[in-house]
């Protein structure tokens, strides 16, 4: 090492060590002081220029400023960003990018020898195989990568290149006026025409395609919010038509979306001054072309001007506010007019037909005009129809439904209903613009809906109430007919008798009335009004052969009240006159009765019901027209429509059908077979009208039926399958409610015609028909084996009333019916079989009987019902057995399954009692029988 050391300076400072300024230096911190997520919000407020001098301090902050997520809600809020659109276009690059690699990747691999599988691949033979090229850098590919890098530094270098923001000034100038705008911006104004129209939805690029509409759109919006006044802004003096200022300023409008830096409201209320000033202009120059008619000029020119600038709203309102069919809406009709040529409480709907005939031509009218003035995507047609539901059709409708209110309920319902009609008619002479099309029908509908709303659901009340109180009127009027004619009846037959008379001689006047075989008094019309014609009456001291009755006989079927002119009346004008009057009170009682029993079949009427169904129709075909309204009032007026319903039925049903069913079945079991004196005919009278009057609860049960099925089920109004649905509900309760009236007067009414079994039985059935010789000398009498005339006439009286009955019940009411009726009449028939004396030779006629019996069961088609007469015709058998072979008639006695175990022996036993010789045959029936007479041995 050498030992040379170098001199020291003098004359200079005192030299420091080398690391002294190191050690004097002090270490500064520089990070930043806001987090992240803060400074990210403060950008969303800042201007752009200043958001790209932000972008200038560091590369941390040009990310921040540069990410798509910051420039993606301005382009959104404008509108002009579509996602989906984006997204597509995402896609379709990534999927080239992985065609392209996998097409690099493909060229390389032969170049750099390796597979697929990154082993090196060997070529040609086993032996003397060269090993491909492993070489692992390629300066051809690392210059390429090296010149694309150089080229990106620049690119990144020229802000003005790779910003989106080429053509602005970052700092416009701060003076006003046209200095503001770029000069680039000025001579072409058609980039800020057209510059929303070109913009892409591209992800990475949000904020270069903002920067093309900032660039086109900033220098004027810029100019206008600094502008003074109205004349100032540079837009007026570069764009001279109107269409285009209407253009440049809607495009202002969509920007100024996206102006969300300190002060935009202020900038936003200074443009939409600026617009309102513009469109009063053009709204003007509309007005002036809609007064001159100019409906190809101005008209269509100012209102397509007003369609760009905010979407021509202002325009169809100022064509709605001077539209002849509104200003001059008193021309088309007066609704008094209706009222005018109509009775005090009725209304004519002739005028409000005219009145919308006038207003749907004129409405034509100005459905041409919107198609010539305004262009397709603006649709001045329902907010024209809006106006004129508002105030012509509902300031013409309200006070005609008022005034018919007053009048009476029915006009109002005819008013509502009527023009609610009209209404659908006048909708569909309307025609349709080229905008709504067929759309124009919901608008009209909507319209329609508008103007009855308010009336719906004082309609919908007064409907129910209208055909509430008319129903009630109808059946009270008939009630009060029937207790009127009642008692008029009562009255005319109690006029005559003398009490005091009767008390005198009251025995002699009760056998006469009582013991009478016949009835006093023919048959009587229930509701005759005529003076009665003179006859004969019975009175003390007069014989039965005396009675004569000189009035005409009564028709076979009484009137029935009807309506005529809205009033009850007699359906027929001419009524059967009532006999004179009994002097006696028993024989004044029983005509009564016979006059009551009569008017049965009168208890319901068929007209009554029948006017009822003809209102309920007319009230449910009214308020039905409501239903098309849909939504609430159309589910309103549906539930109205079965209230009517279940309101027709309960007024047949409890109202009218009950309490005739009841009032007849009353009157049925007072009946007595001994004092009437129409036994000769085929069937009970009382019994018959009963069963005429169940004929006609049958009609009237089937006109519900078919009432409910076209007014209800086919038009929808309710569904028969929800048996939770009202009308469903009672109509099966009205069903049920007239089968058990029915069956209850069924019921009563066997009993009535086992009563005149009965009594045919004991006045027709004569002691030779089963014991000839009881008259005297038997021997060379021929024996008829027919059967007797009491049989034919009870087989012809029961089946008379069993045929009365098929097509008019229930097929199970009709059997249960006949089983009873046949269980009845076998009682009846053993009853009357002991009280008969019967030989040998009248058994052949009882016999005759029997199997007369046993044909007519036949036909029932009961076979347990059967049973029973096949045992009545095997006990006729013992009858017709010798008196020399009573031990034969006692096993045949014994005999239980002879008889179908029907009759047990004891039961047999009395029957063979009843033989004409049983004296002679009871000791050898006995011992046969019981061992009577017998000795144990």
């Amino acid at each position: 090492m050498s030992a040379f050391k170098r001199a020291p300076v003098t004359g200079g400072p005192p030299r420091q060590h080398v690391l002294t300024s190191l050690h004097a230096a002090q270490m500064i911190s520089s990070k930043p002081s806001l987090p992240a997520e803060i400074i990210s919000i403060i950008l969303d407020y800042l201007p752009v220029p200043e958001l790209l001098r932000f972008a200038r301090t560091s590369k941390r902050m040009r990310e921040m400023v540069y990410e798509d997520t910051r420039w993606v809600p301005k382009l959104q809020s404008m509108g002009v960003w579509n996602e989906g659109e984006a997204r597509k276009r995402s896609e379709e690059v990534l999927r080239r990018q992985r065609e392209t690699q996998k097409l690099q990747r493909g060229e390389e691999e032969p170049r750099t020898g390796i597979g697929v599988n990154g082993a090196n691949e060997v070529t040609g033979h086993r032996s003397g195989a060269v090993r491909a090229s492993t070489t692992l850098f390629d300066a051809g590919v690392e210059e390429e990568k090296q010149r694309r890098s150089i080229e990106a530094v620049k690119q990144s270098r020229n802000a003005s290149l790779s910003d989106g923001f080429d053509t602005m000034t970052l700092s416009p100038s701060k003076s006003g006026g046209s200095k503001g705008a770029s000069s680039s911006t000025l001579h072409d104004p058609a980039s800020a025409l057209d510059g929303l129209s070109t913009i892409q939805s591209k992800r990475g690029f949000a904020r270069q395609e903002y920067g093309k509409i900032y660039g086109a759109l900033a220098p004027f919006y810029v100019d206008l919010v600094r502008s003074q006044s109205h004349t100032d802004p540079v837009i007026f003096r570069t764009f001279h038509g109107p269409e285009q200022q209407a253009k440049i300023l809607a495009h202002l409008k969509i920007f100024a979306k996206s102006d969300m830096a300190q002060g935009w409201q202020d900038r936003d209320r200074k443009l939409n001054s600026i617009v309102s000033i513009f469109e009063a202009a053009v709204l003007r120059e509309f007005e002036q072309g809609c007064l001159n008619g100019d409906v190809e000029g101005k008209m269509r020119r100012y209102a397509h001007i007003l369609v760009v600038l905010n979407g021509g709203q202002a325009g169809v309102e100022l064509f709605i506010k001077s539209n002849a069919v509104i200003v001059e809406k008193k021309k088309f009709g007066d609704p008094m007019e209706c009222f005018n040529s109509a009775s005090s409480v009725g209304i004519l709907l002739g005028p409000a037909h005219d009145f919308l005939d006038r207003l749907s031509s004129s409405i034509n009218e100005q459905s041409i005009i919107i198609d010539g003035v305004f262009p397709q995507s603006v649709d001045a047609m329902a907010p024209l129809l809006d106006k004129v539901g508002k105030e012509v059709l509902a300031e013409y409708m309200t006070p005609m439904f008022d005034e018919a209110h007053e009048r009476s309920i029915e006009s109002y319902l005819k008013a509502v209903s009527g023009m609610y009609e009209q209404s659908f008619q006048f909708a569909r002479s309307l025609r349709p613009t080229q905008v709504l099309g067929s759309n124009i029908s919901e608008e009209i509908d909507k319209m329609i809906l508008k103007v009855f709303e308010p009336h719906i659901d004082l309609y919908l009340q007064e409907e129910l109430a209208f055909f509430t109180t008319r129903s009630d009127a109808e059946v009270s009027g008939w009630e009060r007919k029937l207790s009127e004619q009642d008692a008029s009846t009562e009255s005319y037959f109690m006029s005559n008798v003398n009490r005091q008379a009767d008390k005198r001689d009251f025995l002699t006047s009760f056998k006469k009335v009582v013991m009478m075989p016949v009835n006093v008094l023919p048959t009587i019309s229930p509701f005759a009004a005529n003076k009665p014609t003179t006859a004969k009456a019975l009175v003390n001291g007069d014989t039965m052969d005396s009675l004569q009755i000189e009035s005409s006989q009564a028709p076979s079927r009484s009137s029935t009240p009807g309506l005529a002119n809205g009033v009850l009346g007699d359906a027929a004008s001419v009524s059967t006159p009532l006999p004179e009057a009994p002097t006696t009170e028993l024989a004044a009682k029983a005509a009564i009765m016979n006059s009551r029993l009569e008017g049965i079949r009168s208890l319901f009427s068929l007209e009554i019901a029948l006017n009822l169904v003809h209102a309920a129709k007319s009230g449910l075909e009214r308020a039905a027209l409501f239903v098309n309204l849909g939504g609430q009032p159309g589910e309103e007026a549906k539930e109205q429509c079965e209230s009517i319903f279940v309101l027709l039925l309960q007024m047949l049903g409890s109202r009218h059908i009950k309490a005739g069913f009841d009032k007849a079945v009353d009157q049925l079991s007072k009946y007595n077979p001994r004092e009437s004196s129409e036994h000769n005919q085929s069937g009970v009278t009382p019994l018959v009208m009963f069963l005429e009057l169940v004929n006609v609860g049958d009609l009237i049960q089937q006109m519900v039926d078919v009432f409910y099925e076209q007014e209800l089920v086919a038009t929808k109004l309710t569904d028969r399958n929800d048996f939770l649905d009202p009308a469903v509900k009672e109509k099966k309760r009205f069903e049920q409610m007239l089968d058990e009236r029915v069956a209850a007067g069924l019921n009563k009414g066997i009993d009535v015609l086992m009563d005149e079994i009965e009594y045919i039985c004991a006045t027709t059935q004569v002691t030779t028909d089963f014991n000839p010789g009881a008259s005297g000398d038997a021997s060379g009498q021929v024996i008829d084996i027919s059967p007797s005339q009491t049989a034919v006439r009870i087989v012809d009286v029961v089946s008379a009333h069993t045929k009365m009955l098929v097509g008019s019940t229930d097929k199970n009411m009709l059997d249960v019916f006949n089983q009873e009726v046949g269980l009845r009449l076998f009682t009846a028939l053993c009853k009357h079989l002991k009280r008969q004396r019967i030989s040998v030779d009248g058994a052949i006629k009882l016999i005759s009987d029997m199997n007369h019996y046993f044909a007519y069961i036949q036909t029932l088609k009961n076979q347990d019902l059967l049973q029973y007469f096949k045992a009545l015709r095997e006990l006729s058998q013992i009858y017709l057995i010798d008196p020399s072979h009573a031990k034969d008639m006692a096993t045949i006695i014994a005999d239980g399954d002879r008889f179908h175990g029907i009759f047990r022996a004891e039961e047999v036993y009395e029957f063979a009692e009843r033989r004409a010789d049983w004296y002679q045959v009871r000791k050898g029936v006995e011992r046969a029988m019981y061992g009577i007479g017998c000795l144990v041995m």
